[in-house]
C-alpha cells in the first residue's frame, strides 16, 4: 500500500483528487494540505510514498515544496496536478524529480494511469535484481506504449509517437488546439504555444495523418495557400 499526501490549494479540486485516487487500488491518502507549507509539513511528519501537488499555491509553490523535498532527501516521490503547461515550468519540476505531470483539466484515467505507472516502476526497482535495458530505457525515456498515450493524448492515439517527437509537447499542442474555435495555421499555433513554427508543424503534421486534426486550406492572396489545422476529436476524457 502506497500513502498519498495531497497539496493542492482548491477544495474542490482536492476532493476531486482525493476520489480519484481512493479509486486505485494499491493507494491510500494519509494528509492533505491546502498550502505549500502545509504540505511540506505533513511530508515531514508522514513521510509517505508519493505526493500529488499543484504548483500555484499560496506560500510555498509547488516547485519550492518539491526543491525542499530534494534538498531535506525525504525519499517521497512526487506527481504534478496543475494548470501550468509552459515548458519551462514542466522542465522545472522534471529536473527536480517529479515521475509524472498531468496538466488540468483532466480525467479520471489519466490519474489512474500515473498511479498505475508509478507502482510498476516502484515495483520494478524494488524487485532488488538488476534491470535489463530495454527495461531501464523504459523508466528513464519519454516513449510511452500505446496504452499510455491513450491516457495522456485526448484522441486515445493507438499508436507510438515517431522518434523525436515528445509527449509533454504533444499533450501542449493539443491542449491548446482543443481550446480555439477556429482553424489556426502553424504560425498560430506556435505562437499559442511558445515553440519554433518549424518545430509545431512537425506535431501538426502527424496530428492530422493520424485524423486527431483537420486540415484546411486557405487562399488568400498571391502565393502558396496556408495550412489551417482545427481540432476535431471529441474526447470524454478529459476533465472540464
Amino acid at each position: 500500500m502506497y500513502n498519498v499526501v495531497l497539496i493542492e490549494d482548491d477544495p474542490m479540486v482536492l476532493e476531486v483528487n482525493r476520489q480519484f485516487v481512493e479509486q486505485v487500488a494499491g493507494f491510500q491518502i494519509v494528509g492533505t494540505a491546502a498550502n505549500g507549507l502545509e504540505g511540506l509539513d505533513k511530508i515531514r511528519s508522514l513521510r509517505p510514498d508519493l505526493v500529488i501537488l499543484d504548483i500555484y499555491m499560496p506560500g510555498l509553490n509547488g516547485t519550492e515544496v518539491l526543491m525542499q523535498i530534494r534538498q531535506e532527501q525525504l525519499g517521497t516521490d512526487a506527481i504534478v496536478i496543475t494548470a501550468a503547461s509552459d515548458i519551462p515550468t514542466v522542465q522545472r519540476m522534471m529536473h527536480h524529480g517529479a515521475v509524472d505531470y498531468i496538466v488540468k483539466p483532466f480525467k479520471f484515467e489519466r490519474v489512474k494511469k500515473a498511479l498505475e505507472n508509478y507502482e510498476a516502476m516502484k515495483r520494478r526497482l524494488n524487485a532488488g535484481s538488476a534491470l535489463s535495458q530495454s527495461e531501464l530505457d523504459q523508466l528513464l525515456h519519454g516513449r510511452l506504449p500505446a496504452a499510455a498515450a491513450q491516457a495522456i493524448l485526448p484522441g486515445a492515439l493507438q499508436v507510438e509517437l515517431p522518434k523525436g517527437l515528445q509527449e509533454l509537447t504533444m499533450r501542449q499542442v493539443v491542449q491548446y488546439l482543443m481550446q480555439q474555435p477556429k482553424s489556426l495555421s502553424a504560425e498560430e499555433v506556435a505562437e499559442g504555444v511558445g515553440l519554433a513554427r518549424v518545430t509545431v508543424r512537425r506535431y501538426l503534421e502527424f496530428l492530422e495523418k493520424s485524423k486527431q486534426v483537420k486540415l484546411d486550406l486557405e487562399y488568400g492572396g498571391i502565393g502558396r495557400p496556408v495550412n489551417r489545422y482545427v481540432w476535431v476529436q471529441k474526447n470524454p476524457q478529459f476533465h472540464e
